[in-house]
């Protein structure tokens, strides 16, 4: 290490970065490595904003290396590909979740769980095993091992199935897990946005009858008329938490605000699960709810690099994508600004091959 980043490997490359906790993004230009024999080389075509990105660009949990470039929703094209690789050629329409690499030894990898393994990479913000700092998708190109790159079926638009890859398996992965994908089952979602909307549509094609719950009134039409959701429920309403206590087979909980978790528990019934995918850092949860009614309070983030594969197949053959906002990076950080408000339905996606152009700084 110790190079200027346009100068630690021989591709120079260019993307946008924040170099400090400001967050804010700006032209950048840096380098990828070449090809190597097990690495796919895409040209990125879209990048999805997630709020994880928001959290690493401010330095919200501590760890950021500056200059950092954000993005872990990334699709684009094959342009090259390494003499050992055998899943993709060139040409090829791939995506790159949030991982990519890990130690590929431990039982966790072993039984294809990646995402869970002690040693998991991102694509940005990580020391990759060359020693150099991973960047990510808002940025021209990507070089990643074979092994963490997905195939986006030919059904899908590019854009809106990039969220997918950190939005959309994030849900598709409890719901699988912990059983809650079974035709008839009653499933509550909490939060409709980035995640919870997602998550309607995948419970839907599961066959499964779902219920928003939301703080929101005025998101029942959105929720019921437009993502196809059977119910709604608003959780500041004590007649109708009430009315749906024990009627609930699982919960995917999407909100990453505090908020309190005894009514959700309440609205289960007996075995029932709540699954916390928001990341809420605060959440108070108490243990006779769970004990009376043998219940369960689980999480999940993400999945590993065959369920994400498996997560994408489903979504072509049910036409499962996000709904989008699509950008220019020239307006990535007012879409930050915006995000933080949550004033986006649901996703921001950049067009990166349009209108990202070269740094001459």
């Amino acid at each position: 290490m110790g190079s200027a980043p346009e100068q630690e490997h021989p591709n120079k490359a260019f993307g946008w970065a924040a170099r400090d906790s400001s967050g804010v993004l700006s032209p950048f230009n840096f380098s990828r490595r070449a090809t190597g024999a097990t690495d796919v080389t895409f040209k990125v075509l879209y990048c999805g904003i997630c709020h994880t990105d928001l959290h690493m660009i401010k330095n919200e949990w501590k760890n950021a290396k500056y200059p950092l470039v954000p993005g872990h929703e990334i699709v684009g094209e094959v342009i090259e590909v390494g003499s050992k690789v055998e899943k993709f050629k060139v040409g090829d329409k791939v995506g790159v979740g949030y991982m990519v690499g890990s130690c590929r030894s431990c039982d966790n990898c072993a039984n294809n769980l990646e995402n869970y393994c002690p040693k998991m990479l991102s694509s940005c913000n990580s020391i990759y095993y060359d020693g150099t700092i991973t960047y990510g998708g808002y940025s021209n190109f990507m070089v990643v091992d074979e092994h963490f790159v997905i195939h986006i079926p030919d059904d899908l638009p590019l854009d809106a199935s990039a969220p997918l890859l950190c939005a959309g398996i994030t849900v598709y992965s409890p719901l699988r897990y912990y059983g809650l994908d079974k035709p008839g089952m009653h499933v509550g979602v909490v939060g409709l946005g980035g995640l919870g909307h997602v998550a309607v549509k995948f419970a839907k094609a599961m066959g499964v009858k779902v219920t928003v719950i939301s703080t929101s009134p005025n998101k029942k039409n959105e929720a019921v008329e437009r993502l196809g959701a059977d119910s709604f429920l608003v959780s500041r309403n004590p007649d109708e938490m009430e009315a749906a206590m024990g009627t609930m087979d699982g919960i995917i909980d999407t909100v990453s605000a505090h908020h309190p978790v005894l009514p959700l528990i309440g609205l289960l019934k007996t075995n029932g699960k709540l699954v916390l995918v928001g990341a809420s850092e605060k959440l108070e949860i108490p243990d006779f709810p769970l004990v009376i009614g043998r219940k369960l309070v689980g999480g999940s983030m993400i999945g590993g690099i065959k369920e994400t594969q498996e997560m994408i197949d489903f979504a072509g053959k049910h036409k499962v994508t996000a709904d989008i906002e699509v950008i220019d990076i020239e307006s990535v950080n007012t879409a930050m600004e915006r995000l933080e408000k949550s004033d986006v339905r649901y996703r921001f996606v950049i067009d990166v091959a349009k209108t990202m152009k070269p740094s001459t700084s």
